[in-house]
């Protein structure tokens, strides 16, 4: 495992902010934050701050359920399935697991 991970994981009182839109939210998204006209799977957005409270906000992950839905066919999952798997991969995102030739926000899953 990264050092980042295991620092974060380490931290107290975690916020992630998880959101489910569809398809034309993620295409916006996705379009204002890479450039990609198109929806995707799931984005990922850190913020990496801590709050006066003590929370540390780790980011926001947004999932597109329509995108989910597709691929819990093509795959066999169900669709709580699909959007589980997405969340958790954004997630992964968010502790600094990227793909190849990824920016700052993380993207979809790359299956």
């Amino acid at each position: 495992m990264s050092k980042r991970i295991l620092d974060t994981l380490k931290k107290e009182n975690i916020y992630i902010s998880f959101s489910i839109v569809g398809d034309k939210e993620m295409r916006k998204l996705n379009k204002k934050h890479l450039g990609r006209d198109y929806p995707t799977d799931v984005l990922s957005f850190p913020i990496n701050d801590k709050s006066e409270d003590g929370t540390y906000y780790l980011g926001d992950v947004v999932v597109n359920r329509d995108q989910a839905k597709r691929q819990a066919q093509k795959y066999g999952n169900d669709l709580e399935h699909e959007i589980a798997d997405l969340a958790a991969h954004g997630v992964l995102h968010l502790l600094g697991v990227h793909h190849e030739g990824d920016g700052e926000v993380g993207e979809g899953s790359g299956r």
